[in-house]
């Protein structure tokens, strides 16, 4: 058999190209099969990276540093779209309670999850001498529910949430990583010795202003940029949505590096910058951009999980595989809804059904694998044993809560079905000029005659387009209408 080492990973390979399209492709084809069967394409993608790593077909990737630097950079994106789309109306709320899961939940999983591996791995699992901070370790780097996760399976299953539990989910996921990834550095700090100047007491205070710090000024950050792009698209014009698509983005970038260099969490400006912009600016093409933004998340999310899942290595991860089933259940049915209800339970409006749910849906995932490569970069005895442990973590993850979400919404009577989407041919209008709806024709539209002025509509409503079959029409009063035409209506303000 002829040596696969030809498929080495490398930016200056030409090869890159041939090996990105074909895992792209089969990627694309598995996402199909994934949807069929109730599975993640997540997780999917992250199997394939796998099978076709070192350990599977051959492709070779062993720098941590740059997947971390790739992973830091599809993640910006993930998030990016993610605050687009998030709706101010249906998150004001529940941003009490959002802010509360993503920092005190963050930090009641890690002490109950780290207390738990202590407790029951004592020095068999991690370095001896640092087997506690080795344990807490690996409870904060699993601690943050992981973004690219919650708003891919939520939206791919098509979950409509009673109760607000929607908004107030993707809103955890999108600003709990900064709690996590503090809690790991400092943790990394103490295991490797860097302690020993200031001492463990002056660590974990430098922690802590570390932390309020990234929150303070990527919050403030956040607000800043986002006010001032949100004037600055409403005061430019430009020809066309694929610049303002990019200008866009560029302004999200702009706020994940400033806050970066003002030693604030880049990627929570970034998440704060997107909503502003999203819901206090005027956006011309905005449904061509949200479109734009969909395609750049779905590639970010395929390269993320396929090179997570090339750097793993799943032939040592078999003495990892049943540490990994202990811990990932008992995150299921103890860390995670101990941390849910004790942070939740000042909030009385919401239901023992809800707060459930909130517990089951601590969805792992990228961000958590990202995490892991901390020790690995850093050097870290043990460092790999975490990033095994945390991988096989995200699988289970994926398979067990991320393929029963609808049932377990379902169960608890907490999932409604959506609205049939409305059918506008691609035609967007400003939402000061009337609301599109579609309606198909049927026998009973006849009942005066089937001619268009037979429908007799009432003031502010126009039929503006019709498709029959695969024609679109341009309709007049006299225009006979067939079962199954689909009218486009505009509703708004008349003055007849």
């Amino acid at each position: 058999m002829l040596p696969l080492s030809i498929f080495s990973v490398n930016l200056l390979s030409d090869n890159l190209l041939l090996l990105a399209a074909a895992l792209f492709f089969v990627a694309i084809l598995i996402s199909k099969l994934g949807a069929k069967i109730g599975v993640p394409a997540l997780l999917l993608f992250l199997i394939l990276g796998m099978v076709a790593g070192a350990d599977g077909i051959g492709v070779k990737l062993e720098d941590y540093e740059l997947a971390e630097s790739i992973g830091h950079f599809a993640m910006s994106i993930i998030l990016f779209y993610g605050g687009l789309q998030t709706s101010l109306k249906e998150t004001r709320p529940v941003m009490r309670q959002g802010i509360l899961l993503s920092t005190i939940g963050v930090l009641l999983t890690v002490l109950v999850t780290g207390s738990f591996i202590y407790l029951v791995y004592n020095t068999r699992i991690g370095p001896a001498e640092g087997s506690i901070m080795w344990c807490f370790l690996l409870a904060a780097v699993m601690a943050s529910t992981d973004s690219a996760s919650v708003f891919s399976v939520l939206r791919q299953k098509k979950l409509n949430l009673r109760e607000n539990i929607g908004p107030l989910l993707e809103l955890e996921s999108g600003s709990n990583d900064p709690m996590a990834y503090i809690l790991t550095i400092i943790l990394v700090q103490l295991i490797t010795g860097a302690d020993k100047i200031t001492g463990v007491w002056g660590t974990i205070g430098t922690g802590a202003y570390v932390f309020t710090l990234q929150l303070i000024v990527g919050v403030a950050i956040g607000l800043l940029v986002g006010y001032a792009g949100a004037w600055f698209i409403g005061k430019i014009k430009l020809p066309g949505s694929a610049l303002y698509s990019i200008l866009i983005m560029s302004i999200g970038f702009l706020a994940d590096g400033l806050a970066s260099i003002l030693f604030g969490n880049g990627l929570l400006a970034l998440y704060i910058a997107a909503i502003i912009i999203s819901n206090k600016s005027s956006i011309p093409y905005k449904k061509d951009i949200l479109k734009f933004f969909d395609g750049m998340t779905w590639l970010m999310q395929l390269i993320m999980f396929l090179i997570l899942g090339l750097i793993s290595r799943p032939l040592q991860m078999g003495h990892s595989f049943g540490n990994a089933i202990v811990i990932v259940l008992f995150m299921l049915f103890v860390a995670r809804p101990v941390s849910v209800f004790l942070t939740l339970a000042p909030f009385r409006g919401t239901s023992f059904r809800a707060k459930l749910f909130i517990s089951w849906v601590g969805l792992k995932g990228a961000g958590p694998i990202l995490f892991a490569l901390c020790p690995v970069v850093a050097g870290l005895q043990g460092g790999t044993d975490i990033f095994n442990i945390v991988f096989c973590i995200t699988l289970l993850s994926l398979v067990i809560q991320g393929s029963t979400l609808p049932f377990v919404a379902r169960l608890l009577k907490l999932s409604y079905d959506q609205d049939p989407e409305v059918e506008t041919f691609g035609l967007e209008l400003p939402d000061e000029m009337g609301i599109l709806r579609d309606h198909v024709v049927t026998e009973e539209d006849f009942s005066e005659g089937d001619t268009m002025r037979d429908l007799h509509l009432p003031h502010g409503i126009r039929v503006v387009m019709v498709r029959r079959d695969e024609k679109f029409l341009v309709p007049h009063g006299s225009m006979q209408l067939l079962p199954g035409d689909h009218l486009l209506i505009i509703m708004g303000d008349s003055d007849d």
